[in-house]
């Protein structure tokens, strides 16, 4: 058995999510520790984006409970808020505004949300730019950026706002296969930061990389979680090693 020193920073308990008539998660129990990286994996379908899209309540749960930095969550609109303030999420499509230059993009929440000044705003925005190095984009509007760039503008304006966890829903998998390289290196500075995180992701080198724990999930349940060399080197059940089977013959 795993020893706990600490908190999980998000905790899950028996957690129940459908849609409609169709039960996209079936009784789950999930946890992450505060500084850990955990990589979501699975077939599509297998309800990873439901999970993460949890935690900051984009979606709300039927049955259990959902607790993130100690706030459970539940329909209290106030709680909701004090969740968000804590975690960053970066999708799979950017969601930038066409009309906003990049430094907008990133300020202008700091400015409505954290009621910073103008200039306190841009030079926060500035400075997250700079860290995933593209500070020299910030005049530009998202319609002239690729879209490794995009995506790094979108984990910047997720960074500007200091959450304490990140989350990644399949952040590559709207990219050419040149840029994916760029945001995942940009990942994985964040990682090396110590930022807790949750990833939603096919790249499975750089699960490797980066991810502490490696959780496979299939028909709305957890089938494995284990850490990346247990996981990758002798996964324990069929499913698994079929769905590694597929994914690495890809690469």
């Amino acid at each position: 058995m795993e020893t706990r020193t600490m908190d999980p920073i998000i905790a899950m308990n028996g957690v129940s999510k459908w849609f409609g008539d169709f039960q996209v998660l079936k009784n789950l129990d999930f946890s992450v520790d505060p500084g850990e990286r955990v990589i979501l994996c699975g077939p599509s379908g297998s309800g990873k984006s439901t999970l993460i899209r949890l935690i900051n309540r984009l979606e709300e749960h039927q049955e259990g409970t959902i607790a993130v930095n100690g706030i459970e969550l539940d329909d209290d609109p106030h709680k909701i808020e004090q969740v968000r303030a804590d975690v960053g999420m970066v999708f799979q499509h950017f969601n930038l505004f066409p009309h906003l230059t990049v430094l907008e993009n990133c300020s202008i929440p700091l400015r409505l949300v954290q009621k910073k000044s103008a200039r306190e705003a841009e030079e926060l925005a500035m400075k997250y730019l700079s860290r995933v190095r593209i500070p020299d984009q910030a005049g530009k509007y998202p319609g002239q950026l690729s879209g490794g760039q995009k995506q790094r503008v979108a984990i910047a304006r997720s960074l500007s706002m200091c959450p304490r966890i990140m989350l990644f829903d399949e952040p590559t998998s709207a990219l050419d296969p040149e840029m994916v390289k760029e945001v995942l290196d940009t990942m994985v500075e964040l990682a090396r930061d110590g930022m807790t995180m949750v990833c939603v992701t096919h790249e499975m080198g750089f699960a490797k990389e980066v991810g502490d724990r490696i959780v496979f999930m299939d028909c709305g349940q957890i089938i494995e979680s284990a850490p990346p060399a247990e996981f990758f080197g002798a996964p324990r059940t069929d499913r698994a090693r079929e769905f590694l089977g597929q994914v690495l013959s890809q690469h």
